[in-house]
């Protein structure tokens, strides 16, 4: 069953549940669940509701939800718990995955939790945490499976028997000599197939691809999903294996270099987080960093223009229009990528606050924002080439309304294309952009009518 349907249709009586405190509702939605979906669901509660609900599921289960989460949503559960409680979920999460939730916390909070955790698990999380975040080192897992190749198959079987459970996958053997050194591999299936006394020396493949803690992870991820792996194990330099990268991760980092590649595009530094997620204070930075460097490069035409053309009566005017053109446009195509990727992995649910609506009040927002900031500097560089402060104003209130004009499209038309059944991605940046452009040059030349007069 498709989740976001499941969600869509769980989510009235989940709040049901918990206004009504049904305990045996809540335990059976937690107990009946696939994790991930049980988290589609509990996205975006307050995280007080979300572990009134966690309560009734078992250590294991609560682990398995809270790694579905988003991991800003994981910090804020993380500040809402009692420290002891912090440190059993965090004791029951993967490797990898605590060692993320941890580097999100703030030293006040992590270091007392750190106590709480056995001496293995926080030794763990120290070395993973310690590697650069762009490496193998910080996506790997050390929750992998390794013997040695004087095991016979029915040894070899027996210890899966007990480790299964604690580790991330077992389909993939990883053999190490006695100091820890990788020799070799076999699936599951090769040991599953052998004669019970059969020394795994005989079954094992030698020829292994492996991977350095230091590389680079994007490279680690693109060799991954080449070879078409469940999973790469990760070496140090003195080819000590220390971890592995599961296909999983492998296609997180994808889609998060992906997606980093369309923010970069659209002059957007890229987000730690989704963009729902992202506060409003660090949306307007890192979109308005870039607006305010195209901002120079368009004054900079401005006064490229100005030596060539006569600024007489009515010809100030041409000087900006790059000007205002390029700062709603720039705006435009922030905000249409942005909104096109996030409607893209965002259902809108049929409860009190739909994905759209939350787009647009961000987009407000964040509109404001930038058009008050960009209007500014737009009246301060005008009034470097221009004449009068009333020209200067017409450029400053010009950009103003295009930037808000900009976002609210970039925001508007995806969403309109999701609504009527179309894909949202046909509202290309570009079309959106020569729409701003249009509606820009009119909007200039009506405020310099209302503000300058005869031009």
């Amino acid at each position: 069953m498709d989740p976001s349907f499941v969600r869509s249709l769980l989510r009235p009586d989940l709040s049901q549940m918990l206004a009504d405190d049904d305990g045996e509702g809540l335990a059976a939605f937690v107990g009946e669940l696939y994790p991930g979906v049980a988290a589609e669901v509990l996205d975006d509660l307050p995280a007080a509701d979300i572990l009134r609900v966690l309560q009734y599921a078992e250590p294991s289960q609560q682990a398995e939800i809270v790694a579905f989460l988003p991991l800003s949503q994981q910090a804020e559960l993380a500040d809402a718990m009692a420290p002891e409680a912090l440190a059993r979920l965090i004791e029951q999460m993967a490797s990898d995955d605590r060692a993320d939730l941890i580097s999100r916390l703030g030293q006040a909070t992590a270091t007392p939790i750190l106590s709480l955790l056995p001496r293995e698990d926080r030794e763990n999380i120290r070395r993973l945490l310690a590697y650069p975040d762009e490496s193998a080192g910080a996506i790997m897992t050390t929750d992998f499976t390794s013997l040695t190749d004087r095991l016979t198959a029915r040894e070899a079987i027996a210890r899966l028997r007990q480790e299964a459970d604690q580790r991330e996958t077992i389909y993939y053997l990883y053999i190490t000599d006695a100091g820890g050194r990788l020799t070799g591999f076999l699936s599951l299936r090769d040991l599953a197939l052998a004669s019970a006394e059969t020394p795994l020396a005989d079954l094992v493949e030698r020829d292994i691809i492996s991977a350095r803690v230091t590389d680079n992870a994007e490279d680690v991820a693109r060799d991954l999903l080449k070879y078409d792996f469940l999973a790469l194990p990760i070496v140090d330099e003195r080819n000590q294996l220390v971890g592995i990268v599961t296909y999983d991760d492998a296609a997180d980092v994808a889609v998060e270099e992906a997606e980093e590649d369309a923010q970069r595009s659209a002059a957007v530094v890229p987000l730690d987080d989704g963009y729902l997620e992202t506060p409003l204070a660090t949306l307007v930075w890192k979109r308005g960093v870039w607006l305010v460097l195209l901002l120079g490069a368009a004054f900079l035409t401005a006064w490229a223009i100005s030596q060539y053309e006569p600024g007489g009566e009515g010809g100030w005017m041409v000087l900006f229009i790059p000007l205002v053109l390029a700062s709603g446009g720039n705006a435009g195509s922030q905000s249409a990528t942005l909104v096109i990727r996030t409607i893209a992995i965002e259902d809108d649910q049929p409860h009190e606050e739909t994905v759209a609506s939350r787009i647009f009040r961000k987009e407000l927002s964040v509109g404001l924002c930038l058009a008050i900031g960009l209007a500014t500097l737009s009246l301060l560089v005008s009034a470097v080439l221009l004449e009068t402060w009333a020209q200067s104003s017409v450029v400053a209130l010009t950009v103003f309304l295009v930037v808000l004009l900009g976002t609210f499209l970039g925001a508007a038309l995806p969403v309109g294309f999701r609504r009527a059944g179309l894909d949202p991605a046909l509202m290309s940046t570009p079309l959106i952009a020569a729409l701003v452009d249009v509606l820009g040059v009119v909007l200039y030349y009506e405020a310099a009518r209302l503000i300058v007069g005869n031009f």
